[in-house]
């Protein structure tokens, strides 16, 4: 589904990816790790479209995701590690979600609550002023609702208490589709029971590639 083909990405002289040939293939739930800088965060930036490359290709279903970049995003749901600050209410979002990818707001609803958010009772409140905890959940539960084929998590639990760190993986279990779900992550012992691949990054490259048996 995702096929990495001789990546380089360079900032000024700092070389962030270094020739990368990766693929994430349909039911792959791969963990990606590595120290600060190893250009994690640049691959996802280069598979979300946000990064042009210097050299090499990114294709998502055979879709470019700078030239194709509406349909591809269609088919990927992301979880930024910082929640972006959305200054709409959480129905004013719901709505927009709604409208934009044609997800159920029930859908929504019914994952917020599987999160121990209660939807009703903060529809008015802004995104925004939520704290770091409800931003998280209502994110993830809408990447859950869109049932987007590709997920791509970064740090999804850091905003977490132990308590939704363990709904947040009961949900992912409970809807192991065929899909591909990617997390950046520093906390394998998290996702291990999760995960059927660990890639390592550092330096711009890969360095470890392995299945794992759950």
């Amino acid at each position: 589904m995702i096929k990495i083909n001789n990546l380089t990405k360079k900032f000024g002289k700092n070389i962030s990816l270094d020739n990368v040939n990766i693929e994430f293939n349909k039911s792959d739930y791969i963990a990606l790790m590595g120290a600060n800088g190893a250009g994690k965060t640049t691959l996802v930036r280069s598979i979300l479209g946000y990064y042009h490359p210097d050299s090499g290709s990114v294709e998502i279903n055979g879709l470019d995701p700078i030239k194709d970049r509406v349909e591809v995003l269609n088919n990927i749901s992301f979880v930024p590690q910082l929640p972006p600050p959305i200054k709409l209410s959480i129905s004013e979002l719901m709505e927009y979600i709604s409208k934009s990818t044609g997800v159920d707001k029930g859908q929504i609803e019914y994952f917020s609550n599987e999160m121990k958010l209660d939807i009703k009772a903060n529809i008015n409140k802004s995104f925004f002023t939520l704290s770091g905890g409800m931003k998280q959940k209502l994110l993830i539960a809408i990447s859950l609702a869109r049932k987007s084929k590709i997920i791509i998590y970064d740090e999804p639990t850091a905003n977490l208490d132990p308590k939704a760190r363990d709904d947040f993986y009961r949900l992912l279990k409970d809807n192991q589709e065929d899909k591909t779900l990617l997390f950046i992550t520093h906390r394998l012992e998290e996702v291990q029971d999760i995960v059927n691949r660990e890639v390592y990054m550092d330096l711009g490259k890969i360095v470890s590639d392995k299945a794992i048996i759950i």
